[in-house]
């Protein structure tokens, strides 16, 4: 039984409950042009209509705005969220078209309590599907919430330490299926494992709470700065677009993203923090078609006004596509 409707407490969870009445989000044109606002991705494919209309038929949706609204509509079940420590194994199956609306499905899969401080860590399998019942991605994620009674033994002991290792893909070549790469341009920035770029100007973090708002994201950090003594977090997916939009500047030419085997948020962003990212590619494999898929790892660092030295926030490992 809940406490109330501001969401539950780690003790107050079990293995099995499920999470799937938040409101489905419908992916106007008007909030993918907030959302782009705010994060900035340059993917081609969601800022030319009619270029994804030459390549895949349709208005193809910003894979970072899909995300965003998943893990918006998880978080019924951490809204006293303490702090995100890591996604894994997010499987696109298909990538939705503007117009399309998305409904999301959590389901608590292992707890763990901690054996220091009265939190404990949840485990959340996460799962969208658009209007039609179509299954647009899956991923799992981990978020520490707090104990309603500091004194509670739960014994809750899951192994959490190989979330995500059995996450099941379809693969990046079920999700372009049907597209005609060939209607989109080649590549001017040559794709070698092992190259790295690290930036040298960052982007700051603003309307954050208005992202938090957009993506129906309900955890209380991320609104209100007084519920922790740190004050106001900034959602974990606002770090990562911001990563993605810096991606796409200095790899112009991606087609999509496919997947993330993982991401690992290494300490707080603050509203007013800048961000920069080291970008490397750690692999290349030519597949099927034409296409290259390209196995990256962004490392971000922040620094807010009052620090001498950035500190890192983030290490994000993701699948992107190429030509």
């Amino acid at each position: 039984m809940l406490s109330n409707f501001e969401g539950p407490y780690f003790d107050e969870l079990a293995v099995g409950d499920v999470f799937d009445q938040a409101p489905g989000l419908t992916l106007t044109d008007g909030r993918a042009a907030v959302h782009q606002s705010i994060l900035g991705s340059r993917l081609r494919l969601s800022l030319d209509q009619a270029l994804s209309r030459r390549v895949a038929g349709r208005p193809l949706a910003d894979p970072g705005f899909v995300w965003d609204v998943a893990i918006g509509q998880s978080t019924l079940v951490t809204r006293r969220v303490v702090a995100n420590l890591f996604y894994r194994g997010l499987s696109f199956h298909r990538l939705p078209s503007l117009g399309s609306t998305l409904t999301t499905r959590t389901e608590v899969v292992g707890l763990k309590q901690n054996r220091s401080g009265p939190t404990g860590l949840a485990a959340l399998r996460v799962t969208t599907r658009d209007q039609d019942d179509q299954l647009v991605l899956d991923f799992l994620r981990c978020a520490m919430l707090p104990l309603k009674d500091p004194s509670t033994q739960t014994g809750h002991a899951d192994d959490l330490s190989q979330l995500g290792s059995e996450t099941v893909s379809t693969g990046a070549a079920a999700m372009v299926e049907g597209w005609d790469i060939t209607a989109f341009p080649e590549s001017a920035v040559p794709y070698t494992a092992g190259r790295s770029w690290e930036l040298e100007a960052g982007d700051v973090i603003s309307s954050a709470p208005e992202l938090a708002r957009l993506t129906l994201n309900l955890a209380h950090v991320h609104h209100d700065r007084f519920r922790q003594p740190s004050g106001r977090l900034v959602y974990g997916g606002h770090t990562i677009g911001i990563a993605l939009a810096q991606l796409t500047r200095t790899l112009p030419d991606l087609v999509t993203i496919s997947g993330w085997a993982g991401c690992d948020h290494l300490g707080p962003v603050r509203e007013g923090d800048t961000v920069a990212s080291t970008i490397t590619i750690e692999n290349v494999a030519a597949m099927d078609g034409g296409w290259r898929a390209l196995d990256l790892r962004i490392q971000v660092r922040a620094r807010g006004a009052a620090e001498t030295e950035p500190a890192p926030v983030l290490d994000w490992r993701l699948t992107a596509l190429s030509r």
